[in-house]
């Protein structure tokens, strides 16, 4: 075993000890109202930063060379401004240099017949211990001189870099930055210049074995803010709007030390009333509320969608009409998980997935995506809620250990609603192997329930939660 290696797995198992989340129904694929999570610890930051160094390392090793071989690329080239981050560049760097300074220039480099892959940056004094540097300011004071030096010392058949008019994420090189390079490349290497589409989009889609040991407590984290702000804790029908629970919920994210890539939405839905409320709106017994909720932490992010019921007086449970809609939910997920394959499109998942879930009768939308480095990750996209047609984002290929939300909604008419037609949005992190897929914290199977209002809370009704900040904010769309 290789230092690397031995640091990662030490590691991995320090910080399974500090946050192995406690055994619930959750970890079975159920979501128990009863049986919220407990929130596993959040590493100190001198334990995340050894952690995600390790897995940075461990990423440089192995899935750089695996995909430049793949594509038939010898050298990829990654240029970034300090403000100004390329996408790829900031997964890149250690846990302690967070941002590009001044520019940074990564190289790799694959000489061939078997030997490794060079890590070089045109920098005065290296990265990490990840990255060579390359470049002595006092005997090449231009950069990007000593870069085009590098790069004809070399003289590589193919030059990738991340221009894409396709995704954000694979098009970090900025016009200008562009110009200064493509000036300083001698004429004859700039005939080898190619996208880097695949390398990116590969690098930030792929999940290695030692992120996915950590990542089921991840989404646990998110699970248990939701299921502790969708309670008795913190609702108290009648008196708590959509929005106080969104600032709780972002409270709660803060105080725990972690981050949000989106300011999280609560709506209400409720029976008789046309559209749905959110903002200022009080939370009444006899209300769906829907959450979408995301965090970061360990630089994977998550992505969720749950639904609770407040309880009327004398209900013990959500009406038939409400659980019958979380389940077609369920099984428009199943279906759509079912057809996951190596080499398929997302565009291929989406009108399998559709044929099927509409000739078994149920209303589908699909708009599944990528997650990890990203909150809406590279790789395909399976389907937007404003589009249900294939899209060129979806026409990427399924890859193996890759992680996706699974986030859809379902509409189902609810016959204690009047026949209210009502849209049942979910959405899960899981992860695919190539084979079978995997939730990382189960799924909601479920509603979480707010008993505030019903005769068992009668007596004893819960506090008001603390005053929070008022001001409307625009709730983040669907996917």
């Amino acid at each position: 075993m290789n230092i690397v290696a031995t640091v990662l797995s030490a590691t991995i198992a320090a910080c399974l000890a500090f946050a192995a989340p406690a055994a619930s129904a959750q970890a079975t694929g159920n979501l128990a109202e009863a049986e919220a999570p407990d929130y596993p610890a959040v590493l100190p930051l001198r334990e995340q930063a050894r952690l995600r160094d390790a897995w940075l390392a461990q990423r440089l090793e192995t899935v750089v060379p695996a995909l430049m071989r793949e594509q038939g690329v010898d050298m990829w080239v990654l240029i970034a401004r300090e403000y100004v981050e390329d996408p790829v560049v900031a997964t890149m760097l250690d846990a302690r240099s967070m941002h590009a300074r001044r520019r940074t220039i990564l190289v790799f480099f694959d000489p061939g017949e078997g030997k490794p892959v060079e890590r070089l940056t045109v920098s005065r004094y290296g990265l990490a211990g990840m990255f060579a540097p390359v470049w002595t300011p006092e005997q090449q004071p231009d950069q990007w001189k000593r870069l085009a030096e590098v790069i004809a010392e070399r003289n590589p058949k193919k030059i990738a870099l991340n221009v894409s008019g396709q995704t954000a994420l694979a098009d970090g090189l900025t016009h200008s930055q562009h110009e200064d390079f493509m000036a300083a490349l001698p004429e004859e290497l700039r005939s080898r210049i190619v996208p880097a589409g695949p390398l990116a989009i590969g690098w930030l889609e792929s999940r290695i074995p030692a992120e996915l040991e950590v990542y089921p407590s991840i989404v646990r984290l998110a699970h248990a803010i939701i299921a502790e702000g969708l309670s008795d804790a913190v609702i108290t029908p009648g008196k708590t709007t959509a929005e106080d629970v969104q600032w709780w919920m972002r409270e709660k994210i803060s105080a725990l030390g972690l981050k949000t890539w989106f300011h999280p939405s609560i709506n209400i839905f409720r029976a008789g009333q046309t559209g749905e409320l959110t903002g200022d709106a009080i939370i009444q017994p006899g209300d769906m509320l829907w959450t979408d909720f995301g965090i970061t932490y360990l630089g994977l992010n998550t992505d969720t969608q749950h639904l609770a019921y407040v309880l009327k007086p004398g209900e013990s449970d959500a009406p038939q009409g409400l659980k019958a809609g979380l389940a077609a939910a369920n099984a428009v997920q199943d279906i759509l998980t079912s057809e996951f394959r190596v080499g398929l499109t997302g565009n291929d998942l989406l009108a399998a997935t559709r044929a099927k879930a509409i000739s078994s009768g149920y209303q589908p939308s699909i708009y599944s995506h990528p997650i990890g480095f990203h909150g809406h990750g590279a790789g395909p996209a399976i389907g937007f809620w404003d589009n249900q047609d294939g899209t060129p984002a979806g026409n990427y290929l399924v890859r193996a250990s890759t992680a996706w939300s699974i986030e859809l909604a379902v509409t189902n008419n609810v016959p204690e609603w009047g026949d209210q037609a009502v849209s049942f949005r979910t959405e899960e992190d899981m992860v695919f192997d190539g084979e079978q897929v995997s939730y990382l914290d189960g799924r909601q199977d479920r509603f979480h329930l707010i008993r505030g209002a019903s005769d068992s809370m009668a007596e004893a009704p819960m506090p008001v939660p603390e005053a929070l900040p008022t001001e409307p904010v625009a709730d983040v769309g669907e996917e």
